[in-house]
């Protein structure tokens, strides 16, 4: 595990709150009628206007700056010529780079009119993210922000993902530890102060098995039933978690249909 300084802190938030901005400028163009790519280029443009470059376009060969994943697609959609419809849901998973450190952040919006049950889905998603941050503390195990998530979602009959977890994040996209959305409370890594993770709940309306595409990228749920994923970056502190990433400006965008 990499500790990192308040002045790699500092520019890990920097990044944080530029994927925070960018999922912020999709959402006001999500929308029945929209293509997934439209929603790529919009947010590529806007993080190079900010002086950043996308963190995940030709990441392991990935050919987007968006995962743009919809209904029962779980992570890692590649943005292309779909068209969202009405009760759509839609994942976007964004990521940028600048300055030698990477941002990270997802989430899940509704598309038009969605069934309530679909919608309490995604809120119940977020509020274990939220839940799992309030744990990010130093003298904690991962174990601890892992159950936070598990014992949560599975007191509404929620699946957790097993194969795709949240990980550390710094000069690299992906580094130790992982953070599994399962798992035990008091089991795991201890978590010291000054370490930088990313917590990204994926959760299921139904069974908790996934498929992958032939594309060799998209992950969607084998019973093909609604997923929801719900990312933040954050520093684990003595007292309280650091949240280097936000929801707010894309909240501030959906105004009263925000989840």
């Amino acid at each position: 595990m990499t500790i990192k300084s308040a002045n790699e802190i500092e520019l890990l938030r920097e990044n944080g709150i530029i994927v925070s901005k960018t999922l912020a400028e999709v959402a006001k163009y999500i929308k029945p009628g929209v293509k997934t790519i439209t929603l790529d280029t919009i947010a590529e443009d806007f993080i190079r206007a900010e002086g950043a470059i996308p963190g995940f376009k030709g990441y392991r060969g990935f050919p987007a700056t968006l995962c743009i994943s919809v209904n029962e697609e779980v992570v890692h959609g590649i943005p292309g010529e779909r068209v969202l419809k009405n009760g759509d849901i839609v994942s976007i998973d964004c990521g940028c780079q600048k300055d030698g450190f990477y941002g990270d952040s997802a989430y899940t919006f509704p598309v038009g009119e969605v069934s309530e049950e679909v919608l309490n889905l995604l809120k119940r998603t977020k509020e274990s993210l939220y839940l799992a941050v309030e744990t990010a503390v130093a003298g904690k195990r991962v174990g601890d922000i892992s159950a936070a998530v598990q014992e949560y979602v599975e007191g509404f009959g929620y699946s957790v993902v097993r194969e795709l977890v949240g990980h550390g994040i710094g000069r690299q996209l992906h580094e130790k530890p992982d953070i599994p959305n399962y798992g035990k409370r008091g089991w795991g890594a201890k978590l010291p102060a000054g370490l930088t993770i990313c917590i990204e709940p994926m959760i299921n309306m139904g069974a908790k098995m996934v498929v992958q595409d032939p594309d060799g990228w998209t992950i969607r749920t084998a019973d093909r039933m609604p997923s929801a994923h719900f990312e933040l970056t954050v520093a684990v502190r003595k007292e309280k978690a650091d949240v280097l990433s936000t929801f707010r400006y894309i909240e501030e965008v959906l105004g009263s249909s925000s989840i």
